[in-house]
């Protein structure tokens, strides 16, 4: 008969059997592959550090926390963090907030200079910021002369630091933002709100999840920040050094209980920072699907 289809036969109870089969061995293959890796890459290490933390007792565990430099290296750390993440925020909640909901020449341009930092070495970006404002470098002289420190002091460890993190927040809203469109803002302005008004009331508690969930990563971040930090440092004990350049000076001079009891401890902010992002990352979800 002219226009029927062609047959088709049907699939033997053996063959889908045989499929079945094969889709059951490639997962559980993939899923072995996938444990195999974490467990080599991941837990083994921080399985190290515990041990090699706790190697001399739960007293040198602890003298080497209650250590002068340690806990220098970890106000600093914080003190840094506190700095360039709300910092970030507020850039990376405006640049979104340009970028999706206006129109301007330079959009593109400054989009790309967003994702600068993701291009760029960290150690260049720390080399940048001693070409400006070290001795020798650009406005080292005149800083010099009116006695202000950058490099080698707090504010070079945050403008670094700032740098290698400014894009999370950005980088997390941009796409939302875009995702959510501006009909929920016309209709605010259609309805006689105007401005921050506009932004408190209808763009913010869109974005809450997304936000929150891009700070967690520019914080975390900022805390583990090694190579810009390791340039404008200085590695004055006690005074310029973070928690990851302090356990990089405890390990080069052979004080390895030490080294691994202070970074347990930046293991474990990690875990912290770890479950909160997880938590975000499931009210983002349930905020998807309540929608």
């Amino acid at each position: 008969m002219a226009g029927a289809l062609p047959s088709v036969a049907p699939v033997s109870r053996e063959t889908k059997s045989k499929h079945l089969t094969e889709s059951t061995r490639v997962k559980w293959t993939l899923i072995g592959i996938s444990i195999l890796f974490v467990g080599v890459v991941v837990l083994l290490p921080l399985i190290t550090v515990l041990l090699e933390a706790f190697r001399k007792g739960w007293s040198a565990y602890v003298e080497a926390l209650k250590d002068p430099d340690a806990i220098a290296a970890l106000k600093l750390t914080l003190t840094t963090a506190l700095v360039a993440v709300p910092l970030n925020t507020i850039f990376g909640v405006a640049a979104a907030w340009a970028i999706t909901k206006f129109r301007f020449r330079g959009k593109n341009l400054l989009i790309t200079l967003i994702d600068l930092p993701y291009a760029v070495s960290p150690v260049i970006s720390g080399l940048v910021y001693i070409l400006l404002f070290g001795a020798q470098g650009f406005l080292g002289p005149w800083l010099i002369d009116h006695n202000v420190k950058i490099v080698f002091a707090t504010p070079g460890i945050i403008l670094a630091t700032m740098f290698v993190t400014f894009p999370f927040v950005a980088r997390e809203l941009i796409p939302l933002m875009e995702s959510q469109g501006i009909q929920d803002e016309e209709a605010a302005v259609s309805l006689g709100s105007r401005g921050w008004r506009t932004f408190f009331k209808v763009t913010l508690p869109n974005i809450k999840w997304g936000l929150l969930y891009g700070i967690i990563l520019c914080n975390a971040r900022a805390m583990g920040e090694f190579g810009a930090v390791s340039v404008v440092s200085g590695h004055i004990r006690g005074e310029t050094n973070t928690l990851p350049l302090h356990i990089e000076i405890l390990y080069n001079e052979y004080q390895y209980t030490a080294a691994f009891a202070v970074a347990s401890l930046l293991m474990l902010m990690a875990i912290v920072t770890l479950i909160i992002k997880s938590f975000i990352e499931s009210r983002m979800v349930s905020s998807k699907h309540g929608e």
